[in-house]
């Protein structure tokens, strides 16, 4: 399970900025990042096994990963990052002895499909067409590992199992990339969002992939209008919240899209853009480490590259 995957990361903090980059994945995943990846009941038969914020390095693992306890078996969603495939499962093995027999991707990035190869190429693995299209592109998809790709793909919406145990997939539109999944387990009032809905800071507009920082709160409107009986919600890089906390993250998204716009029509550089930071005083709790790659990412869009 020991490969380069390619993880499309923008990440300023502390004065660090990582530009998109390939990652190498460690040997073997440290002590300090094992501790940090717990098993966590949501509801019922539903678990997330947590992921982290990229930093710290030394503790990332990857993004979130949804357990579904199925009577046929257990669906995952996301894998984390490359060689943590043993880690997820031994997390697994402590709430179910059930097989794992489906894994949805929410996206393309190597945090969240780094471990499908673990998994076997027999076990159903879901994505929306984009994402597929995306992941082929990746080197750890690539010659032999494309038997690795998912089986697979939707376009606007699919809907897996029935009674307790339906999941409905839903796709709105570009934003972190341009296949991003909504997964919702219907009888839990649940969403699993993935990084379209990633931390309490500007989020990562994957350009290479196909994001947009214009189209994001745009998507994000359409689930908040089409998506019903949802109370709670598994965010990319955080812990469970609620669906109003997913309102928030929409408005704020649309804020940072009007403001970095109005921005560049000023002439303003990217670093005059993303140091004036005072509309977010109506965002507690919201940081701006990632500003500035937010910013570069939506001039770069609004200048057509």
């Amino acid at each position: 399970m020991m490969r380069a995957i390619t993880l499309a990361l923008i990440i300023t903090l502390g004065g660090l900025t990582m530009a998109v980059a390939a990652y190498q994945a460690p040997a073997a995943p440290s002590a300090a990042a094992l501790a940090a990846v717990k098993i966590e009941k949501v509801k019922d038969n539903l678990y997330v096994i947590t992921g982290s914020n990229p930093v710290p390095r030394e503790t990332f693992s990857g993004g979130n990963v949804g357990v579904f306890v199925t009577d046929a078996g257990v669906v995952i969603v996301d894998t984390k990052l490359a060689g943590w495939g043993p880690t997820i499962l031994e997390r697994i093995r402590t709430v179910t002895d059930k097989p794992v027999t489906t894994i949805i991707n929410t996206h393309t990035h190597g945090d969240h499909t780094g471990s499908n190869e673990f998994f076997g190429a027999k076990v159903q693995s879901v994505v929306q067409e984009n994402t597929k299209a995306n992941m082929a592109r990746m080197d750890a998809f690539k010659g032999e590992k494309a038997a690795f790709l998912p089986t697979r793909t939707y376009k606007d919406t699919l809907t897996l199992g029935a009674g307790k145990d339906r999941i409905d997939l839903y796709y709105f539109g570009p934003g972190h990339t341009s296949g991003d999944t909504f997964i919702v387990y219907t009888a839990l009032r649940t969403m699993h969002a993935g990084d379209m809905f990633p931390w309490k800071d500007a989020p990562f507009v994957d350009r290479s992939n196909g994001g947009s920082g214009r189209e994001w709160p745009r998507t994000l409107s359409k689930v908040l209008a089409n998506v019903k009986d949802v109370d709670s919600v598994i965010g990319g890089h955080q812990p469970v919240a609620q669906w109003k906390d997913l309102q928030t993250f929409q408005q704020f998204t649309a804020d940072l899209w009007t403001q970095t716009e109005a921005a560049h029509k000023a002439g303003k550089s990217v670093d005059e853009a993303a140091a004036a930071t005072g509309w977010m005083s109506k965002y507690p709790g919201y940081e701006s480490a990632r500003m500035k790659a937010a910013v570069q990412a939506i001039y770069d869009e609004l200048n057509g590259k």
